[in-house]
């Protein structure tokens, strides 16, 4: 049997906040967040399986989760909860009327549902989390800035409206995954239904890309190194656009479009830095070739 040794850079170091969208979109969302034997995963809207591969793929241990963090009810955002909750005894923290609203199927064991007022505090080994109200088409909903290792990062997506609350914990951010659901062109143009259209800009449903934009250049928070625009509409958005109304960011800030299809880059954060993890590189003590039958023909 072959022994593989994993080499990287001598000059990186890893023992630090690492953090990772493992999920981001209207076909579900999921964002990690690491800290040395510990983390906690903000929404588990994918299903286990894919959430299982996707930690997978970028080299994460499911086991190191102390927590699942659930901002609302809605299905891209719970639909995998029930499933690492039950393989991994994971408790899941919710709010009273998240777990109201949250349909059977889709419900932990009660021994694993772990409640909170929204604008409480949670402590989950050394991860501080700071929750708070948004406004959003549920009842209780919550976003909320995690705060470990003296970095503070934001999962701020479906949010309707921006508000006093977001602007108070965005502005003690470093790095946010920060809502940029759709281009006000296309959802006009488009296929949606008008019912649909107008829960989306009703102001409980979700930031287009220039309200989100418009939000970052009102605060101009000072911390804020690394903006990652996730919640992307794959049928009212692209890429593109999304990072054309953060242009003028760029030269201040690091923007990055979090993707839909696969977990994003692991990231290694600190309070002035966001940098991607490169890729572990995997080499044998030894290399085992077959014996090679040579046949010659003379002729």
């Amino acid at each position: 049997m072959l022994t593989l040794h994993r080499f990287l850079p001598d000059n990186l170091v890893l023992d630090g906040v690492k953090i990772c969208s493992i999920a981001s979109g209207s076909n579900g969302n999921a964002y990690y967040v690491e800290y040395r034997d510990e983390a906690i995963v903000v929404d588990v809207g994918v299903s286990f399986r894919k959430f299982f591969q996707r930690m997978s793929s970028r080299g994460l241990d499911i086991r190191k989760i102390r927590a699942v963090l659930i901002s609302h009810e809605h299905s891209d955002h719970v639909y995998g909860v029930k499933g690492l909750c039950h393989r991994y005894q994971v408790p899941a923290f919710m709010s009273r009327g998240t777990l109201k609203g949250l349909k059977i199927k889709y419900r932990p064991e009660s021994g694993c549902i772990k409640l909170f007022e929204t604008g409480d505090t949670l402590s989950v080994g050394n991860f501080k989390i700071h929750t708070f109200a948004k406004p959003h088409d549920v009842e209780d909903p919550c976003s909320f800035r995690v705060e470990v290792a003296g970095v503070n990062i934001g999962i701020m997506t479906d949010i309707g409206a921006d508000c006093q609350e977001l602007d108070t914990h965005l502005s003690q951010c470093h790095v946010a995954f920060l809502e940029a659901n759709y281009d006000e062109k296309m959802l006009r143009d488009g296929s949606y239904p008008q019912e649909l259209k107008h829960r989306i800009v009703s102001g409980r449903g979700h930031l287009s890309n220039i309200q989100s934009a418009d939000i970052v250049r009102k605060l101009n928070p000072p911390k804020l190194h690394t903006i990652l625009l996730s919640h992307i509409s794959q049928e009212n958005n692209k890429p593109e656009l999304a990072m054309a109304a953060f242009e003028e960011f760029k030269s201040s800030r690091s923007i990055r479009v979090m993707s839909r299809h696969e977990a994003s880059d692991l990231m290694l954060v600190t309070d002035s830095s966001c940098k991607s993890v490169p890729a572990q590189i995997e080499i044998p003590d030894r290399l085992d070739r077959p014996n090679l039958q040579l046949e010659f023909n003379f002729q």
